[in-house]
C-alpha cells in the first residue's frame, strides 16, 4: 500500500524539539531511555489510529466532532477554549522554533551565505504550500521531507557505528539518576496533541460514505502503524549517535542548533553536513504541519470549514506561520506564549484523550468501528502516563 497521512504525523513530531530531546537523551544516559521511545511510539500508534479512525468513520475531524458530541454548553465551551489555546496559539508559539531549526540547518550547510535570508525564505516556500490548499501537493512535499530525514539520520547512525548489543540493553526499562525530566521531554516530543487534530483533518477530507471504509481503516491502521514505527526509529537514529558521539564525554550543552557541529570531530565534515541537512527537513516538515493542525483545530472547534481550499481555513494556518516568522526573524522572546501554550497543552492532552476514547467507543458515532475491549484495555496505562505526564508539565510550570 502506498503510505501517506501517517507520515504527517512522522513530519509533524520529527522536528527540531525531538532532535534537541534525543540529542539530550543520548549524550546524558546513552543508550538507557530506548525503552521510554518504545513506550512513545506504542502509545503514539494506539492514539493516532483511533484518531484517523474517527475522521475515517464519522467525516470529521476531531474538533468537529469534539464540537458536535458535547452538550453541555460549559463544556463545550471549556473544550473550544482550551483546544484554541492549546493547539491554535501552541502552534504558533512553536512555529518560531520549527523555523529557526529549518533555518539552522540550512546555515550549516551554507555558512557562507548570509544567515538572516533563511527563515523568510523557508516561511515564504511553507505559505505557499498551505495557500495552495491542494492536499496531495502538501502531502507529497512532507512525504519526500520525510524520506530525506530517514536517509540522513539513519545514514549518520551507521557512520557513528553504535553496538547492537548497547542498543538492546536500552530497550530494559531503567530510570538513571536525573533521568525523569528527559524522560518525560521524550515522551511528550511523541505524544503530541495537535497530530490527533490533524491526522483525523486529512482522512475525513480524503474519504467519504461511498469510500469501502472497512477496507480503508485496515489500511490507515497499517499505514498509521508504519510511519510512526518510521519515525521511532529516526528519533532513535539520533540518540544513539548522540550517545556514540558525547556520552561520557562532557560534551557541554546539547542542542539541535550545535549537535551537527558538535558531530564533527567524531564523524567528519560528511556528518556535519548529513545532521545539517536533517535538521533542515525536520525544522521544515514541522514549519508546515503546525499551522495545518492549528487550522484544523480552531477551525473545527468554531465551526467552520475544514477544507484546506477556504479562505477562513488557509487564513488561519498564516496567521499561525507568519506570528512563527515574526518571532524567528525579529528575535522577539516568545517564552510568555510558549508557558501559556504549555500548561494549556498540559490541561488539553488528558482532556482530549478522554474525550477521543470515549468518541471511538460511542456506536452512535462510530456505527460498527468502535473500539474493543482489548483496544480499551491496552489503552489503560498510556492514559495513566498522560495523566503523570500532563501533571508533571503543570507542576513545573506553576512551580
Amino acid at each position: 500500500m502506498r503510505l501517506g497521512p501517517g507520515l504527517l504525523v512522522t513530519a509533524a513530531f520529527i522536528g527540531p524539539g525531538t532532535i534537541t530531546t534525543a540529542s539530550v537523551a543520548g549524550a546524558n544516559f546513552g543508550f538507557a531511555l530506548i525503552w521510554t521511545l518504545l513506550f512513545s511510539v506504542i502509545a503514539t500508534i494506539l492514539l493516532q489510529s483511533m484518531a484517523a479512525r474517527l475522521g475515517v468513520a464519522t467525516g470529521q475531524d476531531l474538533a468537529q466532532a469534539l464540537r458536535a458530541n458535547i452538550q453541555t454548553p460549559l463544556f463545550k465551551s471549556l473544550a473550544i477554549f482550551l483546544v484554541i489555546s492549546a493547539i491554535g496559539v501552541g502552534s504558533a508559539a512553536y512555529e518560531a522554533g520549527n523555523l529557526s531549526g529549518a533555518s539552522m540547518g540550512l546555515i550549516g550547510i551554507f555558512p557562507n551565505v548570509n544567515p538572516q535570508i533563511w527563515t523568510p525564505l523557508i516561511a515564504f516556500l511553507s505559505a505557499g504550500l498551505l495557500y495552495s490548499g491542494k492536499h496531495k501537493v502538501v502531502e507529497n512535499a512532507l512525504i519526500v521531507l520525510v524520506i530525506l530525514m530517514s536517509l540522513v539520520f539513519i545514514s549518520t547512525l551507521i557512520m557513528a557505528s553504535p553496538s547492537l548489543g548497547d542498543i538492546l540493553s536500552g530497550f530494559t526499562p531503567s530510570l538513571p539518576e536525573g533521568s525523569i525530566t528527559t524522560v518525560l521531554a521524550l515522551v511528550g516530543t511523541t505524544i503530541v496533541p495537535y497530530n490527533l487534530f490533524l491526522h483525523s483533518g486529512v482522512l475525513a477530507a480524503k474519504y467519504d460514505s461511498k469510500s469501502d471504509l472497512q477496507k480503508v481503516i485496515k489500511q490507515t491502521n497499517v499505514d498509521t502503524g508504519l510511519s510512526i514505527t518510521l519515525g521511532g526509529v529516526i528519533t532513535l537514529a539520533i540518540l544513539s549517535t548522540a550517545s556514540v558521539a558525547f556520552y561520557g564525554t562532557n560534551a557541554g550543552q546539547i542542542s539541535a542548533a550545535n549537535m551537527a557541529v558538535q558531530l564533527e570531530p567524531l564523524l567528519g565534515d560528511a556528518a556535519h553536513y548529513f545532521f545539517a541537512i536533517g535538521l533542515f527537513a525536520a525544522g521544515l516538515t514541522s514549519a508546515i504541519t503546525a499551522p495545518l493542525a492549528g487550522a484544523y483545530a480552531v477551525c473545527g472547534m468554531l465551526g467552520w470549514s475544514n477544507d484546506m481550499a477556504s479562505t477562513r481555513f488557509k487564513s488561519v494556518a498564516i496567521i499561525i506561520l507568519l506570528f512563527g516568522a515574526a518571532v524567528a526573524s525579529l528575535g522577539l522572546d516568545p517564552v510568555a506564549v510558549i508557558i501559556f501554550a504549555q500548561a494549556a497543552n498540559g490541561l488539553l492532552l488528558p482532556v482530549i484523550t478522554i474525550y477521543l476514547v470515549w468518541l471511538v467507543n460511542q456506536k452512535s458515532v462510530m456505527g460498527k468501528f468502535t473500539n474493543s475491549f482489548i483496544l480499551n484495555l491496552v489503552t489503560l496505562p498510556v492514559l495513566m502516563l498522560i495523566f503523570g505526564l500532563s501533571s508533571y508539565k503543570l507542576i513545573g510550570l506553576i512551580f
